[in-house]
């Protein structure tokens, strides 16, 4: 399994907010002590360049950032932090998802994991917001369109919190089908179970709101239910992951209760799902996760249940 990670990202100085560089210190750390750290090839990636984060991105958006981090960065809102090397460190964790992309099509594997921050699901195609700059998931989507590499595409969404903005991107697009389960009502206030896609885009989009002190299990049972559901009318041809670890018990943000073993079982129908419609092939990237005592426990279970070497 492919794992990128670059150490820009930790250059993204966020100060006290709880997105911060220690989450991948934690990872990286969590998979040294793992037998999942012989199992996954590293990459290094490179750097989107502003056209292609265009693919999503309004180009005056893109500009905007670049400019802003280039005179020091600032508060975009209570929760979207930026920091002189921000958008350098936005535009690799966009470039991270496209050579993602371009190595399981050249034939280097079937699954990659993207270690990588800012996180990118809740950004808007013309504003960031919850601590995300650019949607990283979203711009390995549509790359694989403007490639002609996937004419169906399944994005699953495990984050506590719901995808605001991978939703808006693919709201009408009936080639992509999003599956998101989340705390509802949360923040940032959309993913009520009606929101189900308009126009040629409608029904390709399912939410999945659950409520404060869900049940571990049950979770799992509603999220393997809609991907297989989703997989099934879509039989895509690549599988994209939102992988968020906020969902786990102690979380300072968020938490479903979840424990690092129901990561794993989050993971098994997306696996299954490629497996069985998209030759296997699957990219995550990570999204949420801050319990700092645990984030690489739960990263460590989504990955070794990714790369089919599950960890007893």
């Amino acid at each position: 399994m492919l794992y990128y990670y670059d150490d820009v990202f930790l250059r993204h100085d966020t100060g006290p907010h709880p997105e911060c560089a220690e989450r991948l210190r934690v990872i990286e750390k969590a998979l040294a002590a793992s037998p999942m750290g012989a199992a996954v090839e590293r990459r290094k990636p490179r750097r989107a360049e502003p056209e292609e984060i265009a693919l999503v991105h309004s180009p005056d958006y893109v500009e905007a950032i670049r400019r802003f981090a280039a005179a020091g960065g600032g508060y975009l809102d209570p929760d979207t932090v930026v920091s002189l090397a921000s958008y350098e460190a936005a535009a690799v964790a966009a470039g991270a998802a496209l050579d993602a992309v371009d190595a399981i099509l050249a034939g280097d594997g079937t699954r990659a994991f993207l270690a990588v921050r800012p996180p990118g699901h809740h950004a808007l195609p013309g504003r960031a917001m919850g601590s995300c700059l650019f949607n990283n998931i979203a711009i390995a989507a549509r790359y694989l369109q403007k490639l002609g590499a996937a004419e169906r595409i399944l994005i699953a969404d495990f984050d506590c919190h719901h995808g605001n903005g991978t939703q808006a991107v693919f709201y009408s697009d009936p080639d992509v089908y999003y599956v998101s389960i989340h705390l509802y009502p949360f923040y940032p206030g959309t993913g009520a179970a009606g929101d189900a896609g308009e126009g040629p885009g409608e029904g390709t989009n399912v939410n999945i709101p659950v409520g404060w002190g869900a049940d571990g299990g049950e979770v799992v049972r509603l999220f393997a239910d809609a991907v297989e559901k989703a997989a099934a009318r879509c039989e895509p041809e690549f599988v994209l992951v939102s992988a968020g670890f906020d969902g786990c018990s102690g979380d300072p943000i968020a938490g479903m209760g979840l424990e690092p073993d129901d990561f794993a079982a989050l993971t098994r129908p997306i696996v299954r799902a490629a497996e069985s419609y998209a030759g296997g092939r699957v990219i995550s990237t990570l999204e949420g996760g801050y319990n700092l005592d645990r984030l690489g426990e739960c990263v460590i279970a989504h990955l070794a249940e990714l790369g089919g070497k599950r960890i007893g």
